[in-house]
C-alpha cells in the first residue's frame, strides 16, 4: 500500500524519526569503564583488576629484581582529580622504611571493543625511617622515581 504525505506531513515526521533513530544510535554506543589495566615501562611490569573472581581487587608487580602479588586490603586507591592512585607496598623493613608503588589510573570511556590504549605515570616512592631518633632531622623523607607506563585498559567480564 502507498501512502502521500504532504511536505506539513513529512516535517512532522522527521524529526520525531531522526531523533528516535539518535537515541536507538547512541545506546548501541554506550562506554564502559575499563576493570583491568595491563601496563609496562622501563622494567616494571604492572597488572590492576579492580575485582576478580573473589570480589576482591588484584594487583600484580614485577620489576628486575622481585614478582609480588597483592590483593583485597593489600591495595589501597585513592579517588582524586587526576585520576585513581593506586598504591602498594614493595618492601617493607623494621628499622630503615619501606617502599611504595603507585600507579595512577586515568579515567576511560571504552568503546564497542571493551578495550583503550593507555599511557600513564608508575611511582615507586622510598619512604625514610630509622629506629634512631632524629636521624632525618633535616632531610627528606619521601623520595621519587617516576615510571612511564603504557598498556591497554580493558573490560573484562570475571
Amino acid at each position: 500500500m502507498f501512502y502521500s504525505l504532504s511536505k506539513k506531513s513529512l516535517m512532522l515526521f522527521l524529526p520525531a524519526l531522526l531523533l528516535n533513530s539518535s537515541l536507538a544510535t547512541a545506546a548501541s554506543f554506550r562506554t564502559s569503564a575499563p576493570n583491568q589495566f595491563e601496563l609496562q615501562g622501563g622494567n616494571v611490569h604492572v597488572t590492576y583488576s579492580t575485582t576478580g573472581f573473589d570480589g576482591k581487587p588484584h594487583f600484580s608487580y614485577q620489576d628486575s629484581k622481585q614478582t609480588l602479588n597483592f590483593s583485597g586490603d593489600q591495595i589501597r586507591t585513592v579517588g582524586t582529580e587526576v585520576g585513581t592512585l593506586v598504591s602498594v607496598t614493595t618492601l617493607m623493613t623494621i628499622d630503615s622504611g619501606s617502599t611504595t608503588f603507585t600507579v595512577l589510573i586515568p579515567r576511560i570511556n571504552l568503546d564497542a571493543t571493551l578495550q583503550a590504549p593507555i599511557r600513564t605515570e608508575g611511582i615507586s616512592t622510598r619512604h625514610k625511617f630509622s629506629v634512631i631518633p632524629g636521624l632525618f632531622k633535616a632531610d627528606q623523607i619521601d623520595t621519587y622515581n617516576f615510571t612511564i607506563l603504557k598498556g591497554t585498559a580493558s573490560l573484562v567480564d570475571f
